[in-house]
């Protein structure tokens, strides 16, 4: 029996860039409608069970509301309204033997999932407010692809790919990931937690630097100007000695951004960081704070989630003609 398992968070897309910049809102009443596509998508292809993250704007339960097929579970689970859900929820999908994870919500929500999706293939689907780990995909498109490596119709080793991510150690708070980028902030509290003034910021450690990306990495982008190794990242030092670039770090909101200087990240090197007292944002939030005369390391690896590729799962079904309905053998 195929299971697919569906993390959304409620909390996705209503952070403050939505008053600080032009960050979309992304309703209740839509992460719904995004769920029953997702449902539609995984019933067309066949996936017989889905597992569901429980939440306090009850998303799965509404979605859930008149659908036979495929089979609906709600997790049995507490909820507190915080990351740590998804990635429990996470943790509880894969001891039940998911399949394949459908998430919705931004960077944020793709890094909890990932803390504990293992090698499980994921979907991410955007409904956050900065994504750049998230796919900008229609819903029913995700639930096919999701579908289609559910019930093993595709190569896995070429319709997913295992992504780089950056590991932090600290010697207090113990060690974290991210997927996308991590800023070491002047702020010394995490606050209202989302970054969108580099001027705070004194350094930003990027995984990639995607051209159409928007947030920190798009800084990153704007300064990378010859093709590198894609297992290579990026460490940007603010500053001002050298011309500012011109970066959108938010919806609508571009900036000039002054650089120190810049270097490429290897793989598997670790960078220490000591710029304490300090606070450290993880994809977009801080997160994590350092005290006087804690330090941090900073590692770039190849052990992030393995993540689908919609567009590959869904040409390699239409090659295998599995969209191709079979006329009924029936008796007349």
């Amino acid at each position: 029996m195929s299971i697919v398992g569906i993390i959304a968070n409620p909390a996705a897309g209503k952070d403050i860039r939505r008053l600080v910049a032009l960050g979309r809102f992304v309703s209740d009443h839509e992460k719904v409608n995004v769920i029953k596509r997702v449902l539609a998508g995984l019933k067309a292809v066949g996936v017989q069970r889905v597992l569901m993250m429980p939440d306090w704007s009850s998303l799965g339960r509404v979605a859930a509301e008149g659908i036979s097929q495929p089979e609906i579970i709600i997790l049995e689970m507490p909820v507190y309204n915080e990351g740590n859900d998804s990635t429990r929820a996470a943790e509880l999908m894969v001891e039940m033997g998911v399949d394949c994870l459908v998430t919705l919500g931004g960077d944020g929500t793709s890094r909890a999932v990932s803390k504990s999706s293992g090698d499980v293939p994921m979907v991410a689907v955007s409904t956050g407010t900065n994504n750049v780990f998230p796919d900008m995909v229609e819903g029913t498109v995700a639930g096919m692809a999701a579908g289609v490596v559910a019930n093993n119709l595709v190569d896995l080793h070429t319709a997913t790919s295992v992504v780089n991510r950056l590991e932090i150690e600290t010697q207090c708070s113990g060690k974290d990931i991210a997927l996308v980028d991590v800023a070491v902030s002047r702020e010394r509290f995490t606050g209202a937690r989302a970054i969108w003034n580099p001027e705070t910021l004194y350094e930003i450690f990027l995984v990639s630097t995607d051209q159409a990306s928007i947030g920190l990495s798009a800084i990153g982008a704007r300064l990378r100007n010859k093709l590198d190794d894609e297992n290579s990242g990026m460490r940007i030092i603010l500053g001002t000695e050298s011309a500012p670039v011109i970066a959108p770090i938010a919806p609508g909101m571009v900036v000039n951004v002054p650089i120190s200087n810049s270097y490429t990240m290897r793989p598997n090197e670790a960078i220490k960081i000591g710029h304490a007292p300090c606070t450290i944002a993880l994809d977009g939030e801080r997160t994590l704070s350092l005290s006087n005369g804690e330090t941090a390391e900073i590692t770039l690896t190849n052990k992030g989630p393995r993540v689908v590729s919609v567009e590959e799962a869904l040409r390699q079904a239409s090659i295998a003609n599995v969209f191709r309905v079979r006329p009924s053998t029936g008796d007349c």
